[in-house]
């Protein structure tokens, strides 16, 4: 049974009444392609770790710029982000650098840290801006790219590093 709820312009249906019939349907097709989406990979669906149902909506480049200014803020992340605010798949990876701090592309502490423009690919599910860390006066930098995953039915999370200088 449908249920329905009353507004101003008539009557519409409930989407909370509606999702449960979508995810049936949802994965009865899926099971009828023979579970093809098993194969996509982790970067291109966003964050994982929470088996929570996607609401759709996803974080924008202001909210990822927001958290990628709070998580590294002017020295680098806290050990609370290094535990809460990384997927688990970049932790493992980190954690095969010991003498090299992964999440800074670096082996000591920045003097600095500036988070430029983000770039948002929706249809990917991923965000990313460069981060350009300071370690002395004039032109002591280095830049590295950093990754968050866009699906908003979940907490953001940084999801990924590179080290390599962005091109342009």
């Amino acid at each position: 049974m449908l249920h329905t709820s009353h507004t101003a312009h008539g009557t519409r249906a409930s989407h909370r009444t509606r999702r449960p019939a979508l995810l049936a349907a949802t994965c009865v097709t899926a099971v009828g392609l023979g579970l093809g989406l098993a194969a996509v990979p982790v970067a291109a669906a966003g964050q994982s770790g929470s088996g929570s149902e996607s609401t759709g909506r996803q974080y924008d480049a202001k909210e990822v710029r927001h958290f990628l200014k709070g998580f590294y803020g002017s020295h680098g992340p806290s050990a609370w982000e290094r535990e809460h605010l990384v997927t688990e798949e970049l932790k493992e990876k980190a954690a095969q650098t010991p003498d090299y701090d992964l999440l800074l592309c670096a082996q000591n502490t920045p003097k600095a840290i500036d988070i430029g423009p983000v770039t948002t690919a929706q249809s990917a599910g991923v965000g990313w801006a460069r981060v350009t860390t300071h370690w002395g006066k004039g032109q002591d930098t280095q830049v590295f790219t950093a990754y968050v995953g866009l699906d908003a039915s979940k907490p953001m999370k940084l999801m990924d590093i590179s080290c390599e200088a962005p091109n342009g």
